[in-house]
């Protein structure tokens, strides 16, 4: 049995659970009380952060085990849940690399976190270059096609 306990708390303006256009959202994360600033210092002189998260609005009748299409389009191909990554997951964990606006205090300034409101964050690691796929990223085609509005901002 694994135990974790949230270190902090999304707070945004989007309060439900949407597919597509999440490139504008500005989120703050702001720690626990059980965690001074200090947890937090210096991570503004990174430009951006992986941030991982429980979906903790996917009910469990809804977890996904197997194969599945990704949005339910059968025009895509029937893909196992660990070869994509839907929310309705077996641990329900998210994760995202959002780009660091701004720290104040035990608060983070991010863009591009695609978590709703009230949305309990597991973890926050600074991203560095080396930890980056040092070999070119491949993907198939219907992850690109699912991907084309994920990050659509205003201004696109």
């Amino acid at each position: 049995m694994i135990s974790m306990s949230p270190i902090a708390v999304v707070k945004n303006i989007r309060k439900e659970v949407e597919d597509d256009n999440w490139g504008d959202v500005v989120s703050v994360i702001e720690l626990d009380s059980a965690y001074s600033e200090e947890a937090l210092f210096e991570i503004e002189n990174f430009s951006h952060a992986e941030i991982y998260f429980y979906f903790h609005l996917v009910e469990e009748i809804k977890i996904e085990t197997g194969a599945r299409y990704p949005r339910n389009n059968k025009e895509w191909p029937k893909v196992g849940i660990f070869a994509q990554r839907g929310k309705n997951r077996p641990n329900r964990l998210g994760a995202t690399t959002v780009k660091i606006l701004k720290r104040e205090g035990r608060q983070l300034f991010v863009q591009g976190l695609d978590a709703v409101d009230g949305t309990p964050v597991i973890d926050i690691k600074p991203v560095m270059k080396e930890f980056l796929p040092r070999e070119d990223v491949k993907q198939p085609a219907w992850a690109t096609e699912l991907m084309r509005n994920y990050w659509k901002t205003n201004g696109d």
